[in-house]
């Protein structure tokens, strides 16, 4: 049993995960798989320097490249150098960012041969809500999940291969035949897509979903970050694939729009979207 290892996709369950009293390992993956330059599948070096670089980009320069090049070599060295008879045990959620990236660490499970997977995707949890995830749930919380994990299937394995190609290529037409599947190997994949497709520009506005939600809030008069994403929380549906990193990205991007749709006050030009010496308290959000 020590020989096993968990994967999960947030720091807040991987470290309620270390402290469930579990058997084995935690491993965290790290990267935002419904977006970006990719291919499907194991990545090559290129991809892995393409995806740094978007992820330097998408956070403002938060996160540098060179360490997010350095954690994507040590998560795949992981999976590379795994013994295929261990046992992985799989912890996501039902939102559109958990889902991609199950779909793609699948993929790469099949790739190398590793067929001992189990999986358990938490989709509510009694005595939270609305609930978003897994950074939601404490560590005995978990620990009371362990013994409901299921072994994932071939067709499991089959359908997360065409569902990361999906995701890699962006297909729109292939993104819409997922969302209408009424019985997907892998059940929670239509409502994350149907979600990456409300986020495709709308065509008279030309802004998603979270966009528009949270133009919103600063229109309803939410000034500050943290009443904005406490508006925006409160008005999208759960499960929610987005966190603050996400949020501050969306409203500086709308800051950023020619015409700007707000303005952005306060000791930097744009929301520090990582580790800042500037306090978020010091910004104020107003429509432009």
């Amino acid at each position: 049993m020590d020989n096993q290892l968990h994967l999960t996709s947030g720091d807040i369950a991987g470290k309620n995960l270390r402290e469930a009293g579990l058997p084995g390992e935690v491993l965290v993956w790290h990267d935002i798989l419904y977006a970006g330059p990719r291919h499907p599948g194991w990545p090559k070096e290129e991809i892995l320097e393409a995806r740094a670089l978007f992820l330097e980009e998408t956070t403002g320069g938060g996160l540098n490249r060179s360490f997010v090049l350095e954690t994507f070599h040590e998560q795949y060295r992981r999976l590379a150098e795994m013994d295929v008879r261990q046992e992985i045990i799989l912890w996501f959620d039902a939102c559109l960012f958990d889902q991609a990236m199950l779909a793609h660490i699948l993929t790469c499970l099949v790739e190398i041969g590793a067929r001992k997977v189990e999986l358990l995707c938490i989709d509510a949890f009694p005595g939270i809500a609305p609930y978003n995830g897994l950074g939601q749930v404490n560590p005995a919380q978990l620990a009371s999940r362990y013994d409901q994990r299921q072994p994932v299937t071939e067709p499991q394995f089959r359908f997360s291969i065409l569902v990361d190609r999906a995701f890699a290529s962006q297909d729109t037409a292939l993104f819409s035949k997922l969302s209408q599947m009424t019985a997907a190997p892998l059940p929670w994949v239509p409502a994350a897509v149907r979600r990456w497709l409300d986020e495709q520009p709308d065509l008279e506005t030309g802004l998603g979903r979270l966009e528009s939600l949270a133009l919103a809030a600063v229109r309803s008069g939410c000034e500050r970050a943290w009443d904005i994403f406490r508006a925006v929380a409160a008005a999208d549906t759960p499960p929610q694939y987005w966190g603050d990193t996400i949020l501050w990205a969306t409203l500086n991007g709308l800051a950023e729009r020619n015409p700007p749709l707000i303005r952005i006050e306060g000791p930097a030009a744009r929301l520090p979207q990582w580790k800042s010496p500037l306090p978020l308290k010091e910004f104020r959000i107003t429509t432009a």
